[in-house]
């Protein structure tokens, strides 16, 4: 049988046997040393996600539009589909009842490379919106999973940096990716297909070796089996809601501002996302540091007034060069919502961890349900005032921030509103 390893405080594990449900007193067991520990699995697994995924990327335009004769009809409902598995992450409390939360983000990453391995063999409508919606299914639950498994396996005072070098690690693969793509089609020549089949294979790969190379960790707590919903965790599922607006913002309405209003191709928006990876990857493990030293209300203070300053930007810019620039700065801001997570870990029961991760990427996508199509409404009437809306979005989550204390920790979840009775470590 498998050994099972639980993570210690010093982020290394300790064999526990085979047992479950084992107890948390096991500071008597031996130490597992070396690379195969829990930090690093974490890091190798943020790597193999963007193989496929960022494939997917990089062809979903071309392949949609030349061999599936996409209109704008039809790429808006696959990327309303795509966003469906994200809405439903809460469900992944109902495949933690026969599956461990590692095994089941290393099925997650052999699903999500499935799916873009063989979407170019389905050159149709249907055929795409089929192949989005299981490549889509693995990349959320993986999503969610890692981020569950980040919370539970890492110290607290490690977390905002861990959570730092696995953007660093998304970024990194990413870059790869993007480039290999291009040779594969501008050097090469090679059919859609096979740009697919690679990306693909490269994550189900990464997937099995991450199965076999590295031990079964078992939870340092026990996670509860069923939805939770907690008053408590009141001001984290706001900011989390609140971030989904602004990620929808940036995703779906900035880099359309880039090519309407700017005149971007489609070389110079691969080039902003390039410069993007390439900044996030030598400054988000800074970024995760620097959270770690300021204090989650700090660092989420600073996000979101720079925020406001960016959208407020875009409804006004007319330089292209300033107006790239500010898509460059609001990606940057992304890594600073690992403050939102580790925020969470402070506050919450450590049992609630996986329950929550489902529930918060629900939250999350809430967003993504309206957004496009109603801002897009908006967009037809002014675009300036798309971004003022998210300036608006901004300033709200500005305020949130301001409730988080300083030290968060149970029975200190907010300044102002409902909190807990302090709760006694068990």
């Amino acid at each position: 049988m498998s050994k099972e390893i639980i993570p210690e405080a010093s982020n290394h594990a300790a064999p526990l046997g085979d047992a479950p449900d084992a107890p948390n007193n096991v500071s008597a067991a031996p130490v597992h040393k070396g690379w195969r520990n829990p930090e690093v699995l974490l890091i190798v697994m943020a790597a193999a996600m963007p193989l496929s995924f960022s494939t997917w990327m990089a062809l979903l335009n071309n392949f949609s539009v030349e061999m599936a004769d996409f209109t704008g009809r039809e790429i808006g409902i696959l990327q309303s589909l795509r966003e469906i598995p994200g809405f439903l992450a809460f469900t992944a409390i109902f495949v933690l009842l026969v599956l461990r939360e590692q095994t089941f983000a290393v099925l997650s990453l052999l699903v999500l490379g499935i799916g873009v391995a063989i979407s170019g063999y389905f050159p149709t409508v249907i055929g795409l919106y089929c192949t989005t919606v299981l490549m889509s299914i693995g990349f959320h639950y993986f999503e969610t999973m890692q981020q569950a498994l980040s919370l539970q396996w890492v110290r607290k005072d490690r977390t905002a940096m861990v959570m730092g070098r696995q953007l660093s690690a998304k970024s990194i693969s990413s870059l790869i990716m993007f480039g290999m793509v291009w040779v594969m089609l501008e050097v090469f020549a090679v059919e859609y297909r096979y740009v697919y089949l690679f990306g693909g294979a490269l994550t189900i790969m990464a997937a099995l070796f991450v199965w076999g190379a590295f031990p079964k960790f078992a939870d340092a707590h026990p996670q509860n089996k069923k939805l939770i919903l907690r008053k408590r965790y009141w001001l984290y599922y706001a900011l989390t809601f609140m971030s989904g607006a602004r990620r929808q913002i940036f995703t779906v309405f900035a880099g359309f501002l880039m090519v309407e209003k700017f005149g971007y191709d489609a070389a110079t928006i691969t080039l902003l996302y390039l410069l993007n990876h390439v900044i996030n990857m030598f400054l988000a493990p800074k970024i995760g540091k620097m959270i770690g030293k300021w204090g989650e209300r700090r660092a989420l203070v600073f996000e979101y007034v720079g925020l406001f300053i960016v959208f407020v930007s875009y409804a006004f810019v007319e330089n292209h060069i300033l107006a790239g620039g500010l898509y460059v700065i609001d990606h940057l801001f992304f890594a600073l919502a690992i403050a939102i997570k580790t925020y969470f870990q402070k506050i919450a029961d450590p049992a609630d961890i996986s329950s929550t991760a489902g529930v918060s990427f629900t939250i999350n996508h809430i967003a993504a349900v309206f957004i496009p199509a109603a801002f897009g409404l908006l967009w037809l009437i002014s675009p300036g005032a798309v971004f003022l809306a998210g300036a608006a979005m901004a300033f709200v989550s500005l305020v949130l921030a301001l409730n988080v204390p300083h030290d968060p920790e149970p029975g200190n979840e907010v300044i102002r509103g409902y909190k807990s009775a302090a709760m006694q470590p068990a």
